[in-house]
């Protein structure tokens, strides 16, 4: 599945067990539960993004928060037949766009230390490394450090 065949569709509250399906099934080892999803995604400082096939079967996901000028990429997630084909790059531009909306100036997120494919997409996106947190994701071997990127919203 190409960037080209899909469509992003703003989650509602209703939606909310989508989100958490697709959640579950990127990140098998430590999913949320719908309960909480909808917490995160609450408007209007929370929003969620999925998209969907030409068939409008879910393929990925993006949930994100704004506080005041500064925003968050909560989780982002593609399911894995449906990734490398440009999908992740459009749900960071909608969560790039959907906080604008809300009035964010920089957007932050959490890649792990371990995920060189999310980290290349974050930087061909924009994102710049502004911090590391040792030991933040577990791994069945052990844990491994997040490494926090920023991209400006503003310009700067």
């Amino acid at each position: 599945m190409t960037a080209a065949a899909v469509r992003l569709h703003p989650a509602s509250l209703l939606e909310a067990g989508v989100v958490a399906a697709l959640q579950q099934a990127c990140f098998p080892d430590d999913p949320w539960d719908e309960a909480s999803v909808a917490t995160l995604i609450v408007p209007p400082a929370g929003f969620a993004v999925i998209a969907l096939d030409d068939r409008d079967r879910p393929l990925g996901f993006v949930m994100a928060r704004v506080a005041a000028e500064d925003a968050e990429i909560l989780a982002i997630g593609v399911l894995p037949q449906a990734r490398r084909g440009g999908i992740g790059r459009l749900l960071v531009e909608a969560a790039v766009g959907g906080s604008q909306d809300l009035g964010a100036t920089a957007l932050f997120l959490e890649v792990a230390e371990d995920n060189p494919a999310a980290s290349s997409l974050y930087k061909a996106s924009g994102f710049f490394s502004v911090g590391r947190r040792p030991g933040y994701y577990k791994r069945p071997d052990g844990r491994v450090a997040a490494l926090v990127l920023r991209r400006n919203l503003d310009g700067a």
